[in-house]
């Protein structure tokens, strides 16, 4: 089971200087798909108990757009074994003009996580 999300990052978001995003940006994108995985899964929104591995690959800049996707890899009794992939796909070209953008031919992945999520036993409503 997969699912996707695609945003467009704004100056709201940028936390450094140089209009550099926070990675912990990253992490919520993929706590949204968890919790639609989740929920397409479950029929309950879950937990998220932890991440296993966060590995930021390349920087992030208010306006560029991100897509997200994450997959459920492995399940148990109520442990939901998930991977995420963040990639900017289009970037600004303010040496063009204010409103220039490129989208980028090869989408550059800028971080790759994996976690566990819970669902009790109890809150489970799909037969799986």
């Amino acid at each position: 089971m997969k699912t996707s999300i695609r945003m467009r990052l704004s100056a709201h978001d940028a936390h450094y200087g140089g209009n550099l995003v926070d990675g912990a940006k990253m992490l919520q994108l993929f706590g949204d798909i968890a919790t639609e995985l989740l929920i397409m899964h479950d029929g309950d929104e879950g937990l998220f108990k932890a991440y296993d591995m966060v590995e930021f690959m390349a920087p992030v800049y208010a306006g560029e757009f991100i897509e997200a996707a994450g997959e459920i890899v492995s399940t148990g009794n109520t442990s939901r074994k998930m991977k995420f992939e963040a990639k900017k796909v289009i970037v600004p070209r303010p040496d063009i003009n204010d409103s220039a953008c490129d989208v980028l031919e090869e989408p550059i992945v800028v971080c790759r996580a994996s976690g566990t999520c819970v669902v009790p036993k109890e809150k489970q409503r799909r037969n799986n």
